[in-house]
């Protein structure tokens, strides 16, 4: 019980601080895009269970749960959405370039499927210098219909590099679903075999087959048996970029939209810590501590101050 409530306590915290972040949009202080995790929470926090700080993690556009459930600060987090200089990448990269080096988040890149090899070739670092680390990288379906997939994976498969590749599968990239960019008998587990990955598929919305999932494949990565690729099924809850919810507009069916939703993984985690004897206060005042804490994360953000125009040039290139 008490992993599965550390479970919940990090879903729930995403979920919320993303909510929050969806409320307060609207007051144009955060002048960023911003791609919400909402419904894909479970994905992140199974693989992070098996994580360590040393391991190295790369993401995509969508990566705020990936960076909170790596250990990632909240409050730079919030400062870097509102431009400040005491965000994560000092208020110059916004929500989709995010950065943590002290707990291992290494960074976030706006491009599909741009993490894959940065966290091949960071793994390739970590087997030359036989570090006791290893490297992930999340990113979409739609990334494994990119060129920089199969060459990424095609070579940590010929130097079995320390990698696990995180394949969220939210079935949609934008507005086009898997069947007008994928054929129908693709499998991207058996793809990722094909090329030499050990690859398995989960439920995504249950946090305990993810965990348990990448448990056995992060085993099998540090003993020296190769790059793995776990592909999690799941959904997310809004738009696609933005805080809003778009159904309206009709490109997924009512019938699907009404089967993932009921499939929240922050709810049926919830109903079974209940079943198992969790009481429901014990949540509500979890659940009011991460309220809290979020509500401090932004009352800081809003007092910081803006980056020094004169530093404008400084990181373009390497001094």
């Amino acid at each position: 019980m008490n992993s599965l409530l550390e479970h919940y306590q990090n879903m729930l915290r995403i979920r919320r601080v993303e909510e929050a972040i969806a409320a307060r949009y609207s007051e144009q202080q955060m002048r960023c895009p911003t791609h919400l995790s909402i419904g894909q929470e479970a994905a992140a926090v199974g693989v992070s269970a098996s994580l360590t700080v040393k391991d190295k993690a790369y993401s995509s556009h969508r990566a705020h749960a990936h960076y909170l459930a790596k250990g990632g600060s909240l409050d730079a987090l919030i400062a870097e959405l509102y431009g400040k200089q005491t965000g994560c990448t000092g208020g110059r990269g916004g929500s989709m370039h995010l950065t943590d080096l002290s707990a291992g988040f290494v960074a976030s890149t706006a491009i599909v499927g741009n993490s894959i090899p940065l966290a091949v070739g960071n793994a390739l670092h970590q087997q030359v210098q036989k570090l006791d680390e290893i490297s992930v990288t999340y990113f979409g379906e739609g990334a494994t219909e990119e060129g920089a997939f199969y060459e990424s994976a095609n070579f940590a498969a010929l130097r079995k590099l320390p990698v696990l590749f995180v394949c969220e599968n939210n079935r949609y990239s934008v507005y086009s679903p898997l069947s007008v960019r994928q054929p129908e008998s693709r499998s991207i587990v058996a793809l990722a075999n094909a090329i030499g990955l050990n690859a398995i598929e989960v439920d995504g919305n249950d946090v305990e087959q993810v965990a348990a999932a990448t448990a056995e494949l992060v085993k099998g990565i540090r003993n020296g048996d190769g790059p793995a690729l776990i592909e999690c099924h799941t959904y997310r809850h809004r738009e696609h970029c933005g805080p809003n919810f778009d159904d309206d507009l009709g490109y997924r069916p009512e019938d699907e939209v009404a089967h993932w939703l009921a499939r929240d993984p922050v709810t049926l985690l919830q109903q079974k810590l209940l079943d198992l004897g969790a009481s429901a206060q014990q949540l509500e005042a979890l659940d009011g501590k991460i309220g809290s804490e979020i509500a401090n994360a932004f009352e800081l953000a809003q007092v910081a101050d803006f980056p020094n125009p004169d530093d404008n040039e400084r990181f373009v290139y390497a001094e």
